[in-house]
């Protein structure tokens, strides 16, 4: 896919705050419930009993967001990616990340033509709706980090050349855990570009068993339809972004973030981009459930997976079965007062 197919792509902008009654988007509250469960109906089809993974994966791509799938080989990570894609006719690219991945192979590189006389760009992989970075924490950092600027401006910049990349764009980026032989683990401000972290985890009986059935002659993404094209993403994106938000529920999101700072028991906090993150996911989260207002467990229930990869516990608290950044998560949830009588 060439870059100049991206630069007529259009982007809707929309107003923080306002009521999805008032968004200037081609769809309605029906008509956004019916695209959005077909999409989670067609991936479920293809990645049984893994319902809030799936999930996660479409609020990620509607709060405009970046998804870090961390667990062991074999468990459905990559497929979950391609069945997204294959579902709203999205372009997809998968970039294997090895040590011997160089950035150019992820941007791009402007090679020289002799016909023509002048360099002409190569786009490298991360030019396509959704990018799968599979594997990403074996290659080195300075590869891992060729990412950064697409993740967060949506563009790529290759010999002082910024190019757009489509819209909507999503990576998708799986990582094995750290204690497997052969993996780098991801800096601070890459962890930080994505929005939220899942662990798909073993299926269960029932759904390994469906998949050797499934699965046994044939692939079954094959036999995904698209149930919309990927330009109608932009009107679902508009209509969550303008999802209401009540000014003390923002301030509750900015309590919890502060509060992961000066806990004792985390030696990095959460970032102000979790903090704006989180209420963009929870925006989502609402619209999902049928929503035009965010509620206070919408947060909650987002906090692990939208902070937990960007705080690294205090130094003596990590032991073998410990999870202390997500005890010190609880415990903030259990500190903060929780807004109540919020109005709608």
């Amino acid at each position: 896919m060439h870059a100049t197919n991206t630069a007529d792509v259009a982007t809707a902008s929309t107003e923080e705050g306002s009521s999805p009654a008032g968004s200037s988007g081609a769809i309605d509250a029906a008509e956004f419930a019916r695209q959005t469960s077909a999409i989670l109906a067609s991936i479920t089809a293809v990645i049984d009993g893994k319902d809030d993974a799936v999930r996660s994966a479409l609020v990620c791509l509607l709060a405009e967001g970046h998804l870090l799938v961390e667990d062991v080989p074999g468990v459905g990570k990559t497929m979950l990616a391609r069945a997204l894609a294959a579902s709203i006719d999205a372009t997809v690219r998968r970039i294997q990340f090895t040590p011997d991945l160089l950035p150019g192979d992820v941007t791009g590189v402007s090679v020289y033509n002799p016909v023509a006389q002048e360099f002409e760009f190569k786009p490298g992989a991360v030019f396509a709706h959704i990018v799968i970075a599979d594997e990403i924490n074996r290659s080195s950092p300075k590869t891992q980090s060729a990412l950064l600027e697409a993740m967060e401006e949506h563009q790529v910049t290759v010999d002082g050349h910024s190019r757009p990349l489509p819209d909507p764009f999503l990576v998708v980026a799986t990582q094995n855990p750290l204690e497997m032989e052969g993996t780098y683990a991801l800096p601070e401000a890459q962890r930080d570009r994505f929005m939220m972290r899942i662990s798909m985890g073993y299926p269960d009986a029932a759904a390994e068993t469906l998949m050797l059935r499934q699965r046994d002659t044939a692939n079954p993404l094959d036999a995904i339809r698209p149930v919309l094209a990927a330009t109608d993403v932009r009107a679902l994106i508009t209509w969550a972004r303008a999802v209401h938000v009540a000014p003390a529920l923002e301030e509750y999101a900015v309590a919890l973030s502060q509060a992961t700072r000066s806990d004792p028991n985390l030696h990095l906090g959460a970032s102000p981009r979790a903090t704006l993150q989180l209420v963009r996911a929870a925006k989502v989260q609402a619209a999902l459930d049928g929503r035009d207002y965010v509620i206070p467990d919408d947060l909650i229930a987002l906090l692990p997976e939208v902070f937990a990869h960007r705080l690294i516990a205090a130094r003596g608290l990590h032991r073998a079965g410990a999870r202390p950044i997500e005890a010190a998560l609880e415990g903030i949830v259990r500190r903060i007062p929780v807004p109540v009588g919020l109005p709608r």
